[in-house]
């Protein structure tokens, strides 16, 4: 389990090709999932009211974050419709 900590735009401290996965912690954020597409990919965080964030990063830096999902299921469905 690794620790990232982020500036809001990128994570610091980090290698390039250092890439969050599942139950490493983001922003104090466990990670519970992941998923990818082309040279961009989604991490989904727990955050501590139960609800779900998603932060979506270009190798280090944070392109895109949106938090207040209820569940994960409505996170990832607006990941793979390109909402977020």
């Amino acid at each position: 389990m690794a620790i990232f900590i982020s500036d809001s735009k990128q994570l610091l401290n980090v290698e390039y090709d250092d890439i969050p996965s599942v139950n490493d912690i983001v922003d104090g954020m466990r990670v519970i999932s992941k998923n990818e597409r082309e040279d961009e990919y989604a991490i989904f965080l727990l955050e501590q009211n139960g609800n779900i964030c998603c932060y979506v990063l270009d190798e280090i830096y944070i392109i895109g974050k949106v938090n207040g999902f209820e569940n994960l299921i409505d996170a990832i469905e607006a990941w793979n419709k390109n909402e977020i």
